[in-house]
């Protein structure tokens, strides 16, 4: 099985962390053109970042798929963007990544005010669970690494949610290391998710993706999405919230997507 093969280039020996192998540059290259535009001084942490999430994270195969080691690399990558300066591991709660070849159903159940459950078949590109899982359609996987200006690349999205987790709650407001980080981030937040959802309610074109508007932990992911793959377009439109990403995630893509 790849992925027992690629995990064993990572035996659990203490003190000793995991290696980034040098052949893996070429399928980054070619599958995830975003690394291309890494800053020098980025590429390395990177490097660090994609060894420890493959080796602390199982990858499963669903309804056929036969993992490569490119699927996996071309996960680890983009979810390793995101926590280039965490110390330890990647996503601490993450287990398991599941990829299914294309679109996969879940069961959404809903409660209406009365009380009356009903349930209904989804289909989805992604999905983040607070119990340590991502589930990704390897095709849709493949796109949004492919394409790095359309601000549509559900594995930013699907770990920002796993950001989001982290501090006991999926709202939109990932784990921050002060109380003046987490109000700063409440203020602008909300003022930018308010006006946002009045361009959606009024019909008006909106640079970040309209699903945003189903609910602020939605529109943190989205954002994320648009802040990776349309950073110039976000600082100018949206200033203030780009800063906050920026702060967060301890990067300023505009500065690559020249």
């Amino acid at each position: 099985m790849i992925w027992r093969k690629i995990r064993s280039l990572f035996p659990r020996v203490e003190h000793v962390p995991p290696v980034f192998r040098p052949e893996w540059k070429e399928q980054l290259l070619e599958k995830v053109p975003l690394y291309g535009r890494l800053p020098d001084d980025l590429r390395p942490l990177l490097h660090e970042r994609i060894a420890r999430f493959i080796s602390s994270t199982r990858f499963e195969g669903c309804n056929g798929l036969e993992l490569t080691e490119t699927m996996i690399l071309t996960v680890a990558a983009q979810a390793a963007m995101l926590v280039l300066f965490r110390d330890g591991e990647p996503y601490p709660a993450l287990r398991t990544v599941y990829l299914y070849p294309t679109t996969f159903s879940s069961v959404l159940k809903r409660q209406d005010a009365s009380g009356v459950v009903t349930e209904a078949e989804v289909h989805r590109l992604g999905e983040s669970w607070e119990t340590g899982t991502v589930i990704l359609a390897w095709d849709s996987v493949a796109q949004g690494a492919r394409n790095i200006h359309d601000a549509r690349n559900v594995t930013f999205h699907e770990f920002a949610h796993q950001l989001d987790h982290e501090d006991g709650g999926t709202d939109g407001a990932p784990g921050l290391p002060s109380r003046e980080a987490y109000r700063s981030w409440a203020r602008v937040f909300q003022e930018n998710y308010s006006d946002f959802l009045k361009q959606v309610d009024a019909g008006k074109r909106t640079l970040i993706d309209q699903y945003g508007a189903t609910d602020p932990a939605e529109f943190f992911a989205v954002a994320t999405e648009t802040f990776f793959e349309k950073p110039r377009q976000l600082s100018r439109i949206r200033p203030d919230l780009y800063d906050e990403l920026r702060n967060f995630y301890g990067v300023d893509p505009k500065e690559w997507l020249v």
